[in-house]
C-alpha cells in the first residue's frame, strides 16, 4: 500500500516562535515537567472511529471527507488498508497510542461467527503495525448502540436476545484488546437509557447492567486481562436519559452494586457539557472518589446543544484538567484520548493533522501552566488556609466523629456565633491563575 499522507513528514517540535503549522509549538515528548516526560504525563490517544471512520456527514448532507485511501467498501481488505493508513498517520503525529470500537475498524458480517473472522483478520494487521511502530492501544471498546438490534438498549433492553449478542459482542471485543496489549477497556452505555419511561422497566434496567457489568469482570479474570475498566457518563444523546448520565450517577450505580472496585471513569468534557456541568467539575468528583482513570480530549460549542466531539483549544480548560490530574499523581493506566472530529468543512487529510497538533499543544499547554501553578503553591496554600478551621480544635474533632450534637451545640452557646472566617476570594484566584495563562 501506498503512504496514505505521503507529503507530510514527522511532526516535529519546534517550539513557541515557529510558525510552522505542521509542528508542535508546546508538545516536546521528551521535555520533563514535574518530574516526567510530557509523553508520560499526557499518554495521548488517536481514536479511530472519528479519525479513520467518520464520513463528515451531518442530518442535512452526505459526507464531505476525502480520504484516499479508503475505497468507501465495508470489505476487510479496505479495513486492513484503513489499519496501515491510521498508524502511518498516529506514527508521522508521534502519539503513543490509539483506541477503537470493535465495529470501527472491522465490517460485520452476516453472522457473528462471519463478523468475529473479519474483525481476527483486521486485528492480525493492527499487531503487525502495533510491532512494527511501537504504538499501543489505551482501550478497546465494543459499539453496542449503532446496530438496529440494539435500538432499545444492549445490557438494558427489553429483549434478553440483545442482551446474550451483547455479552458476546463484548467477550470477542475484550479477547481482541487484551490479544492487542490494551492498556484498558471501556464501557459506554450508547443506548442503554430510555426515551420515555412509560415503557421502562427502569429497575430492572439498571439490575440488567449491573449484572452485565459484573459478567465483564468475571470474563476479564478468566481471560487474564489486566487492563483497566471504565465507565464513561454522558446524559444524553441518542436516548433521552442515558443511565450514565454524570460522574456523580455513575459512582452511585457502581457502589449500589459491588462494582467499585472494578471500574474507574473515562470523562469527556462535551458530556460533562451535556450534563448541565463543567470537565473541572467532573474530574474532581471522579477524583475525589479515586475514581479517575481516563479522560477524552475535546469540547463543546456552547452556541450548540449537542455532542459536537470539538478539538480542544482552551487552555483554561487543558489547565484545569491538568490540575486535578497532577494532584491525584497522574495516569496510571489512562490517557489523554482525542474523542474529537475535524469540522464538516475541513475535509482534507492535512486537517487531521493540523486538529490533532492542536490538541496535543493545548495540552501540553495546560500540563506546564498547571505544574508551574503547584509549584508556586499559592493556589494551595489559599486553599489550605481556608479549611484551616479543621484542621485543629472543633473542627478536628468534627471530623475525627469524635463531638456529637450536644457537644457542638455547647461549643456554640460559649462561643455565640460563627464567624465568616475568611472571604472567598474568587476574583483575587481568577487573577492568581491569569498570572500564569
Amino acid at each position: 500500500m501506498a503512504d496514505a499522507f505521503p507529503k507530510i513528514p514527522s511532526i516535529p517540535f519546534e517550539g513557541p516562535k515557529s510558525r510552522n503549522p505542521l509542528a508542535f509549538k508546546h508538545y516536546n515528548a521528551d521535555e520533563v515537567v514535574d518530574g516526567k516526560p510530557m509523553r508520560d504525563h499526557l499518554r495521548f490517544s488517536v481514536v479511530y472511529w472519528h479519525t479513520f471512520r467518520n464520513r463528515l456527514t451531518d442530518p442535512f448532507g452526505v459526507g464531505t471527507a476525502v480520504r484516499p485511501w479508503d475505497d468507501g467498501t465495508e470489505s476487510v481488505a479496505n479495513a486492513q488498508n484503513r489499519v496501515r493508513a491510521a498508524f502511518e498517520f498516529i506514527q508521522k503525529l508521534g502519539a503513543p497510542f490509539y483506541a477503537f470500537h470493535d465495529r470501527d475498524v472491522a465490517p460485520e458480517g452476516a453472522t457473528l461467527r462471519e463478523t468475529n473472522q473479519n474483525l481476527d483478520a483486521v486485528v492480525q494487521v493492527m499487531k503487525e503495525e502495533q510491532q512494527r511502530t511501537g504504538i499501543r492501544l489505551l482501550w478497546g471498546t465494543a459499539c453496542l448502540f449503532a446496530h438496529p438490534r440494539y435500538l432499545h438498549g444492549a445490557a438494558t433492553s427489553c429483549n434478553a436476545d440483545a442482551f446474550a449478542y451483547a455479552a458476546a459482542q463484548v467477550k470477542k471485543a475484550l479477547e481482541v484488546t487484551h490479544e492487542l496489549g490494551g492498556a484498558g477497556y471501556v464501557f459506554w452505555g450508547g443506548r442503554e437509557g430510555y426515551s420515555t419511561l412509560w415503557n421502562t422497566h427502569l429497575k430492572r434496567e439498571l439490575e440488567h447492567l449491573a449484572a452485565f457489568l459484573h459478567l465483564a469482570v468475571d470474563y476479564q479474570k478468566q481471560l487474564g486481562f489486566q487492563g483497566q475498566f471504565y465507565i464513561e457518563p454522558k446524559p444524553k444523546e441518542p436516548t433521552k436519559h442515558q443511565y450514565d448520565s454524570d460522574a456523580a450517577a455513575c459512582l452511585n450505580f457502581l457502589r449500589e452494586y459491588g462494582l467499585m472496585d472494578h471500574l474507574k471513569l473515562n470523562l469527556e468534557t462535551n458530556h460533562a457539557t451535556l450534563a448541565g456541568h463543567t470537565m473541572q467539575h467532573e474530574l474532581e468528583v471522579a477524583a475525589a472518589a479515586g475514581a479517575l482513570g481516563s479522560i477524552d480530549a475535546n469540547t463543546g460549542d456552547p452556541m450548540l446543544g449537542w455532542d459536537t466531539d470539538q478539538f480542544p483549544t482552551d487552555i483554561y480548560l487543558t489547565t484545569q484538567c491538568m490540575l486535578t490530574i497532577l494532584k491525584m499523581g497522574g495516569f496510571k493506566s489512562g490517557g489523554v484520548n482525542f474523542d474529537a472530529k475535524v469540522r464538516r468543512e475541513s475535509f482534507e487529510p492535512i486537517d487531521l493533522f493540523y486538529a490533532h497538533i492542536g490538541g496535543m499543544d493545548a495540552f501540553a499547554r495546560g500540563l506546564k501552566i498547571a505544574a508551574a501553578i503547584r509549584k508556586d503553591g499559592r493556589l494551595a496554600d489559599f486553599v489550605k488556609q481556608r479549611y484551616a478551621s479543621w484542621d485543629s480544635g472543633i473542627g478536628a474533632r468534627i471530623e475525627a466523629r469524635k463531638a456529637g450534637f450536644k457537644e457542638l451545640e455547647a461549643y456554640m452557646l460559649k462561643k455565640g456565633e460563627a464567624d465568616p472566617n475568611v472571604s472567598g476570594r474568587q476574583e483575587f484566584l481568577e487573577n492568581l491563575i491569569n498570572e500564569f495563562i
